[in-house]
């Protein structure tokens, strides 16, 4: 399979950088009341930021008019030109409007492209930022090495209505984290992250190929570089929406298969990464329930790497059909849950004791 080299690569010379300074690139797509929302918690921040840059990936509910008649805006541009408008509270805010929904990867591009400052915040507009997130993210960016790239922090997850679904992202990845990136994205999402701009500079722009896991790829790239920092306490509210899961899952497979590809001389002398990638891929066409075209991924990830037990479990499961192969994984994670609950009491007491 050729691969097309994404225009993430292209126009870096437009990049300016400032010293001190932390943008946010907003994107939004029909999302006119969570992006008012999503504003919100960006003049909430105790640590200001020194602009917004808000890029509509060509939305058709209203959400141009509905910045107008708040007060975030006092003008929006003439026509889809950029143009710099004048913003609320003294926020430098700038909107770019598409012409065309060209994914979410191009539209976060069309947003860094353009900003000016040193270190860049990624917000997707059904998001929400916790007040404290940029304080405590840039005091470690400016307080550490040149070579600390990304600092990132877990998240809470929300519904639809922004109701707390008492679940935690927890990931303790940090460091030097390329070869635990390639197997798989210990990072998360963009909206937990706070980047050092020349990161871009370095590794490009996202893949504009690639519009589910482009988060993750962006990741690798960076970690081959720089260092990532986790900040452990949930700093970002994480929406989930309903309705999407088995799109989720079928776009993730042909994203995951792309990175396969991507990433292909580096995984073939990391067996153990590369067994995720197949273990991830049969997982998810069994939970769409094609537990044969899962199986064949299964297969595969068992043969490059048989120490995982949680590759032969799934594997177990999917022999009796989709019902039972569900029922195994939640069992799986019920029990994994009570053992990781299990070591940290044992850990604390033993710290206790110290």
């Amino acid at each position: 399979m050729e691969h097309k080299e994404p225009n993430s690569q292209k126009n870096l010379q437009s990049f300016t950088l400032q010293e001190k300074t932390i943008c946010a690139v907003v994107v939004t797509y029909n999302r006119e009341k969570l992006l008012l929302d999503c504003l919100e918690a960006l003049f909430k921040q105790s640590r200001p930021l020194d602009a917004i840059y808000i890029v509509d990936n060509a939305s058709t509910d209203g959400t141009a008019e509905a910045l107008l008649e708040h007060k975030y805006i006092i003008k929006l541009p003439p026509s889809n030109i950029l143009e710099t408008v004048k913003g609320f509270n003294n926020f430098k805010i700038r909107y770019i409007c598409h012409t065309n929904n060209q994914g979410v990867s191009a539209a976060r591009n069309a947003g860094i492209r353009v900003s000016r400052g040193k270190y860049i915040a990624l917000l997707d507009s059904d998001d929400e930022w916790l007040p404290e997130k940029l304080d405590k993210q840039i005091k470690i960016l400016q307080d550490g090495s040149p070579k600390l790239g990304v600092v990132y922090s877990d998240l809470l997850y929300i519904d639809e209505n922004g109701k707390s679904m008492n679940k935690l992202r927890n990931r303790k990845k940090e460091g030097y984290i390329y070869e635990d990136l390639l197997g798989e994205n210990y990072v998360g999402p963009p909206s937990t992250l706070l980047v050092r701009k020349e990161c871009f500079h370095k590794v490009g722009l996202f893949d504009d190929l690639v519009d589910t896991m482009e988060d993750w790829d962006m990741s690798i790239r960076i970690a081959k570089y720089y260092r990532f920092s986790h900040i452990k306490i949930p700093l970002v509210k994480y929406r989930l929406h309903s309705n999407q899961f088995s799109k989720n899952l079928r776009v993730k497979n042909i994203a995951a298969n792309r990175i396969l590809v991507k990433y292909a001389n580096e995984l073939e002398i990391r067996r153990g990464a590369h067994s995720k990638h197949y273990f991830h891929i049969g997982n998810r066409f069994c939970h769409m329930e094609k537990t044969k075209e899962g199986q064949r991924y299964l297969l595969k990830a068992i043969s490059l790497y048989p120490f995982y037990i949680r590759y032969y479990i799934c594997m177990f499961g999917s022999l009796f059909g989709p019902k039972c192969f569900i029922f195994f994984v939640d069992i799986k994670g019920y029990l994994t849950r009570i053992i990781v609950k299990h070591i940290a009491k044992i850990r604390k007491i033993n710290l206790n004791s110290l």
